[in-house]
Parts: C-alpha cells; sequence; structure tokens
C-alpha cells in the first residue's frame, strides 16, 4: 500500500470546513466542532484552534456500540463533554476514518443523549468505503483503499509536539 499523507488529508477537510462555515463557528447560534474519540477528538482539537474556534466537544460512543458487549468499555476512554447546548445547534462531527458507519451511528445516538441538533454533519480524514450503513460524509479529506483484513489508524507525531498527523496500517483484530 502506498504512503497516505494525513497532513495533506487534514488541510483537505479544513478548507471545505473554512469554505462552508466560514466565521459562522462559536457564540449561541453558530456552528460548533465534535470529536468522535480518540482520533476524531485529536481532529477537533486541531480544527478548533486552526478555525478559531473557542472550544470543541468530545463524543464517547462506547456506550452505543453494537459490539459492546464483546468490547466493553476501553479502559482510556474519556466520557462525552460537550461545552455547548446541542439542542438546535449545527454540529461538526468529527471523525478521522469512515469505514462501516457504526461509529458514526453511535455518536448519533450519544449526541441524541444530549438534545437534538438542528443539523449534523461529518467531517473525516478518511472515507475508506464499505459502508455498512447510509453515512456520508460532507467534508472529506481523502478516499483511500486499504485492504479489508486491515486497520487505518491515526496516530500523532510525538516528534512535532503532537500537532502532525499520521496514518498506519494494522492487521484487523476480530
Amino acid at each position: 500500500m502506498s504512503s497516505i499523507d494525513a497532513e495533506a488529508l487534514y488541510r483537505a477537510v479544513l478548507e471545505q470546513i473554512r469554505a462552508a462555515y466560514g466565521d459562522q463557528f462559536g457564540g449561541p447560534d453558530g456552528a460548533v466542532l465534535a470529536g468522535i474519540h480518540s482520533g476524531g477528538a485529536w481532529l477537533a482539537q486541531r480544527l478548533a484552534r486552526d478555525l478559531n474556534v473557542g472550544s470543541f466537544g468530545v463524543v464517547n460512543v462506547a456506550l452505543h456500540r453494537d459490539d459492546y458487549a464483546k468490547k466493553g468499555l476501553h479502559a482510556q476512554a474519556s466520557p462525552t463533554s460537550l461545552p455547548f447546548e446541542v439542542d438546535n445547534r449545527r454540529i461538526v462531527l468529527v471523525d478521522d476514518v469512515l469505514y462501516t458507519g457504526r461509529t458514526v451511528r453511535a455518536a448519533l445516538n450519544e449526541l441524541y443523549d444530549y438534545g437534538r441538533p438542528a443539523l449534523v454533519e461529518l467531517a473525516v480524514l478518511a472515507d475508506r468505503g464499505g459502508r455498512e450503513l447510509p453515512v456520508a460524509a460532507r467534508f472529506v479529506g481523502g478516499v483511500v483503499d486499504v485492504p479489508a483484513d486491515a486497520t487505518l489508524v491515526l496516530a500523532r507525531d510525538e516528534s512535532s509536539g503532537g500537532e502532525r498527523f499520521t496514518f498506519h496500517t494494522e492487521a484487523r483484530a476480530d
């Protein structure tokens, strides 16, 4: 598999969101960012900085996953933290990789536990196809080809202080 440039994908997503929303983030009626733990939260944090958004939310999907009984709670998962009202808000939901759509479904269920948004738009760095649910992202860094027996994993480059992203593949653990 050829190398996937996570930084180029990030720049593409950033520019798409900037073009769509401009300075419409924050404030009582503005759009808000919420990242899915953990890769999506890293991306939301950086997007918030690059878009001059004061804060962002983190959505933990663990309790809404359809494989919860098998996997249980991840030891390092932090609880959902939304520093904004969900009701009637435009939410840009951020994740690193869109694959089956199951994580996005779980994130939507978690968001709706906090209220009813006016609109939820999905932003992802990488879309690898393989949907099991009718989910599509509005903002996509790029479509990537990953073998079915592999998982695409986002990592923060610690040599850059965690500010730069990289992708690597791992064998799928079933």
